[in-house]
């Protein structure tokens, strides 16, 4: 039995990551992905049992990434303010560090044909559902569905991020995000929460 090199397992999905990115899931192949890594492909069934494992794998590891970026600095015991600022910074940092990551994981979220692997109710969940439930208690927000919060409080943030990384393609001119922006944003986006 060959063993394993993490190097080497790490640079498929990296290589996974971009092909998905750039050529979507369709354009993912064990063949393909082994020619891209100059690999066997039997190489690559040493680290992933087939081509949904290797999928699920990439998920589950990119969203790792995610939560602890996410989490940096971040206590679910913040003021609201402070605490839901704290999370669009880190997801904008995320986001401009593993570009790839996040595209990937958009692709991935949305797509009807990939089955999404058990994440579960982790410590992001509970954080987030935490942080929500203390503004609501403390009166700091309204007590909205989860969907309306969702929408209010992180739709902005997805619209300008959509905007950046896509270029902006409602509009004739390019947009590139800054913190200003973000903060320009964010400060419309709380008064839309609060109670009134």
């Amino acid at each position: 039995m060959r063993v394993k090199d993490e190097q080497k397992a790490a640079l498929i999905q990296e290589k996974a990551i971009e092909m998905i990115v750039h050529e979507g899931f369709d354009g993912l192949s064990m063949h393909k992905l082994a020619k891209a890594v100059d690999i066997s492909v039997s190489t690559i069934y040493i680290y992933f049992k087939n081509r949904e494992d290797l999928l699920n794998q990439l998920y589950i590891d990119v969203m790792a990434v995610f939560v602890r970026e996410t989490l940096q600095d971040f206590d679910p015991e913040m003021d609201f303010e402070a605490g839901l600022w704290l999370q669009w910074v880190n997801r904008y940092r995320y986001i401009r560090q593993y570009p790839l990551h996040y595209l990937f994981s958009e692709q991935f979220r949305h797509s009807p044909l990939i089955r999404h692997p058990a994440i579960g109710k982790d410590a992001f969940r509970q954080a987030m559902q935490q942080f929500t439930a203390n503004a609501i208690r403390r009166k700091q927000i309204a007590d909205l569905p989860v969907e309306v919060y969702w929408a209010l409080a992180y739709g902005p943030f997805y619209t300008l991020v959509g905007f950046h990384v896509h270029n902006n393609p409602f509009f004739d001119k390019p947009f590139k995000l800054s913190e200003a922006v973000l903060k320009q944003t964010f400060e419309r986006t709380i008064l839309s929460l609060k109670i009134v």
